[in-house]
């Protein structure tokens, strides 16, 4: 039986291709668990905190993966908790492809596209 893949960042899977769902969904079901804001005033000890509060609901899930992107100190936290439970711990890798689009006024802005390539263990 396969368990849950738990979208732990702030890029909800409604809005990834199909590449990166079918990726998840070899993990298993998708489940959301939008990361939380994090305030830059936190103290360590606090961010840590926050990272132990979230685990709890995350175990109750059942995860077979959690993917965990966001704010670094935060991630980093959670990374470790979820790695002491024996759980994969994923970051999403992409290849960033970009153009510089020139405007009809002569201004040029450049566009960035992510494209999704495979989800990565920390």
């Amino acid at each position: 039986m396969k368990g849950r893949f738990i979208n732990h960042t702030n890029h909800p899977s409604n809005g990834w291709d199909e590449k990166q769902l079918e990726a998840a969904e070899a993990y298993g079901a998708v489940e959301e668990l939008p990361f939380p804001r994090i305030d830059p005033q936190l103290e360590r000890e606090e961010v840590h905190a926050l990272a132990e509060k979230y685990l709890q609901e995350i175990l109750a899930m059942h995860p077979a993966a959690v993917l965990c992107q966001g704010d670094f100190s935060y991630t980093y936290a959670m990374v470790s908790l979820l790695k002491e439970h024996g759980i994969p711990a994923l970051a999403a890798t992409s290849e960033r492809i970009v153009e510089m689009v020139k405007g009809e006024d002569g201004s040029q802005k450049r566009v960035s596209v992510f494209r999704f390539v495979r989800f990565r263990e920390y």
